[in-house]
Order: structure tokens, then sequence, then C-alpha cells
């Protein structure tokens, strides 16, 4: 997991930098280059996502070729401290569209970012390679970076708000890509794809080579395209991602992405998996009893959601287990699924530097069918919020081979939370403790479980109404299941459960609320460890 955790820990002095200054102008492609010097440019060169697609191809044919580190003892001495005294010029900003809503600008290379990636932008089918120079960065006289020649390369690309002092979208380091989500708070990261996770084998990280930038087009209305080059061991990709930032009247964000990935195998893959997240959970309301930390909470994202082809709504609360885990949801044409974070009451974080109640939920809708493979969650254990500790994707069943090539469609949405049937409740709260009553001796090796459902589904609905919790376990014994409208609390239900269970293994816990026939709530699946 080095690859992810230094990914974070770069980003998170990397992006958000504020910036402000005007932009200029430049005659040649000038809608997609102001701010660039004819010196910073490459020559033009045709280009489409169909050409695109060959070239991975025939990347795919030859063995891969492991990227040169342009000055290693320079970029050695860029070290966390070095990298932050360096700031992209603002009139440099790169402009993709007319109206100025999408400038970019880009990350330098460091110790922690050494390699590089080539930056292209598109116009009218022609694009220009935008050329490392030292000149399009503000550096202090005296650093280390003063050495580094033209030429060499780029860490990634940020996307600009207008007034240039935030950033939106970030790609830096593998084939991560982020944005800030509804609440302008970076959380966490998508991948282009993930290659053996969680395998007996080391996890391989692909990277983007190359991006290309395209402004709005004739034939789209998405106001950008990114186009990337993915190169690894065993697979190359052409990558096509339609980006649209939306504001509403709250001033919330909804960021979506349009994906198409065309993927080519060098070698046989084992685990393939498809639009992949990784996330961070140290501890939440469930898991009181391992938090060492002041704050109640500390997560990026606090369960997965999953929307099965059956049209079953799931939810099942993330952890921070013992030892590392891989959970599979087998499914046939999923129809979507996530990693999200329900919780948004500051109250339950208290944290006013990073915000955890901002951080963006994720949704995968798969553009076609993908058939018959399994969502899979890895939940690894952690002792620090700094580490990326979650991870989820779509493993489809058929394997990728070496020679094959496949497409993959889907559209990536940023955003508060996913939309939900009025018919459905959603399970908004899980909280343990000990089995058994209060005022009565407690039982040894018992653990309560209480959920909450909140909906509109449960409008009218009382006490006596026949609304009935279903709870079932994988091993152990049940006890003790009611549930109730909460008091006080419109469209609020609460459930209760103990279960009693010995030895290590994880016990698989499955929940839901019904009235006759009808399920009233999405179903909530646990994993529980008892103590040893």
């Amino acid at each position: 997991m080095s690859a992810e955790i230094h990914r974070r820990q770069l980003l998170k002095g990397a992006v958000g930098i504020g910036l402000t200054a005007g932009l200029g102008g430049w005659p040649t492609l000038a809608q997609a280059v102001t701010g660039i010097s004819g010196a910073d440019l490459g020559p033009a060169a045709p280009f489409s996502f169909t050409a695109l697609q060959a070239r991975a191809e025939a990347l795919a044919r030859g063995p891969f070729v492991k990227v040169v580190v342009p000055s290693p003892d320079t970029l050695n001495a860029i070290d966390y401290d070095e990298y932050q005294k360096i700031r992209f010029k603002p009139d440099k900003s790169v402009k993709l569209d007319t109206d100025g809503r999408m400038p970019v600008q880009f990350f330098h290379l460091g110790k922690y970012a050494t390699e590089p990636v080539r930056m292209h932008v598109v116009e009218d089918g022609q694009s220009r390679e935008i050329i490392y120079s030292p000149s399009l960065f503000d550096i202090p006289d005296g650093h280390p970076a003063k050495a580094l020649e033209a030429g060499a390369g780029f860490a990634g690309f940020r996307i600009m708000a207008p007034d240039l002092k935030t950033d939106w979208f970030a790609a830096m380091g593998a084939s991560y890509f982020r944005t800030s989500g509804p609440y302008n708070q970076y959380g966490l990261s998508a991948r282009g794809v993930a290659i053996d996770t969680a395998m007996p084998t080391p996890e391989e990280f692909p990277r983007f080579s190359e991006y290309w930038l395209e402004g709005a087009t004739g034939d789209t209305t998405a106001p950008l395209t990114i186009y990337g080059l993915l190169d690894g061991p065993s697979v190359t990709g052409a990558y096509r991602m339609r980006t649209e930032r939306l504001t509403d009247t709250r001033d919330v964000h909804r960021i979506t992405m349009e994906i198409d990935a065309v993927l080519y195998a060098r070698k046989d893959v084992v685990r393939l998996g498809i639009a992949p997240f990784s996330s961070m959970f140290w501890y939440g309301e469930a898991s009181r009893k391992q938090s060492a930390d002041w704050r109640p909470e500390i997560h990026d994202s606090d369960g997965l959601s999953i929307l099965t082809g059956a049209g079953e709504r799931i939810w099942r609360p993330v952890s921070n287990p013992p030892r590392v885990m891989t959970s599979a949801f087998v499914d046939n044409n999923v129809k979507g699924f996530g990693l999200l974070q329900r919780d948004r009451d500051f109250v339950h974080y208290l944290d006013d530097g990073v915000f955890y109640e901002r951080r963006p939920s994720v949704w995968v809708e798969p553009l076609e069918a993908w058939g018959k493979g399994a969502v899979q969650l890895v939940e690894i254990p952690t002792e620090d919020e700094t580490f990326d500790n979650i991870v989820a994707y779509w493993a489809p069943d058929e394997q990728l081979k070496a020679g094959q090539q496949r497409l993959w469609r889907y559209r990536l949405s940023w955003l508060d939370d996913i939309p939900f049937p009025d018919a459905v409740a959603r399970a908004t709260g899980t909280w343990t403790g000990m089995g058994g009553r209060p005022g009565h001796k407690r039982p040894s090796g018992v653990r309560k479980f209480v959920i909450d459902y909140q909906g509109s589904v449960f409008d009218g609905l009382g006490r006596d109404d026949g609304v009935e919790l279903i709870v079932t376990a994988s091993r152990g014994e049940v006890s003790n299941s009611y549930n109730h409208p909460v008091v006080d609390q419109r469209q609020r239900w609460r459930a209760f459960f103990d279960i009693k269970a010995t030895g290590t293994d994880p016990v698989d816990l499955r929940a839901f609320l019904r009235k006759g026939e009808h399920a009233l709530s999405e179903t909530w699946i646990y994993q529980y460890f008892p103590d040893p």
C-alpha cells in the first residue's frame, strides 16, 4: 500500500494552494493555451481517442519499459518542506474554455513524486505538448529545483476554480485522481484501474504516463475532457473522462465523469479491479473502543453502498479490522456502488481543521451491462488517519488474458449523497455495546448492535403496525431483537439485537426492516469480530 500512502501524504500538502492573478493570452491555439509561451509548447500533432487506443494497443504488444526518472539527485533534494516552497505561476494557468471556468495548473516533480508525466492540450483535433520549464513556477533562489532541466515533465495537474484560489480536481501519482467534492474538501481517491489488490503477490500500480486536456467541442457538452494513457507491467489503457462540475443553489457541487476505459493486457491479470477507490477509516461510532484520539470519529468514508442488479440496496459500514479482510458481494450486472460519507454532522467529528463531515461520497454507475462479478471491499488495519486503508472496486468474473482488449464504460459521480427512493429507508447510524439489558447482569461474550434507519417510508407507522426486524448471522446466536420508532424523531426507526459468538473468526451479520412481505429499508451488512 506504499504507493497509496505516498500519494495521500503528498497531495495533502500540494492541493488547495491559494493563488490569485489574471490570465494572459497567446495567439496559436489561443483558447487552449492561454498563458503558455511558444517556447513551452511542442509541435502540433493530430489527436483523437481512436489514435490513443491504437497507441495503447501497440504498447501492450511490447515489453513494459519502466519510466526514466530525470535528475534523481535533484528530485531527492526536493523533500516535503522544499516542495511547499514551489508555486505554479498564476499567469501561466492553462485556459481550456473561453469563459475561463477550467484553468489548469501543474504539479512539480519532487522526492515523493519522481515519475514524470507528459501533459498536452487539444483543440480542433490537434494536440501540443506543454514542456516543463522552471519558468512556469515561482522557485526561490538557491532552491534545488533550479537545477532541473527543461523537458523533465510534471508530477500531475489540477483544475482550479475560475478565481485561481482553490482547486477542485487533482491527478498525481500512479493512476490516482480525486476531486474536492460537494463541499470543497478532498477525501478519498479514485484510480484508473487496480491490479492484484489484496493478493499474495505484490499489488501493481499502473500509471497515467501522459494526459491530454480538451475544452468543450462541438460533439460534447462537457466543458472538459481528460484523456489518459495508462501503462504498467500487466496492462495498458486508453481513457476518456468527460468531466463537469455543477453547483446548485446551496453552493453544493457535484462532479460527474463519464469514463471510457479501454484496457489491453500484456499479461494474464489474476484480479482486475474496475473503477477502484482508496479511502481511509480509522474509527467511527461503532468502534469507539479502538479510538486513541480525542476526536469522536475519524474517517473519509463510513460505508460501502451497493445497488444490485436485482434492485436490492445494500449498506455495509466499513471498519478498521484486526487483520486484512477482503469481502466480495457477488452480483450480475450491478447497477451501482460507491464509498459514501453519510455522516455529515460536525459534532460527530469536532475537527475544524480537516472537516471530515465535508468529505466527498463517490458513486459508480455502469453505462452498459458489466455481467457477472463482485464488488470487492478490502479493509486494512491502521493506527493513523494518514493511511488509505479502505479499497473498493468491481472485480469481473471473466479474467483478462494476455493479448485481450476490454472496454468499460461508467459514470463516476462525486457528490453529497446518492439518489434514494422514498420507498426505502437508509441506515444512518450503527452503534455497538455490551449485550444484555440495563440493570441486569451482563452476559459474557455478547455484543449489542443498534441500527438507526431513516426515511419517509416510516410516515404513519407506529409500534403496533407490524414492522419487523429480520436479522441473520453467519454463525453465533442472535437474541433480544426488537425495533421501534425513535421518540420525537420524525421518519427515524431504531433496531436492536444481541449476538453471541466465540472464536476469532468474523461473523457476517445481515439486517433489514420489513412490513409483511415488503422491505422498508436497505439491507444492512456488517462484519463483526468477537472479542478474543
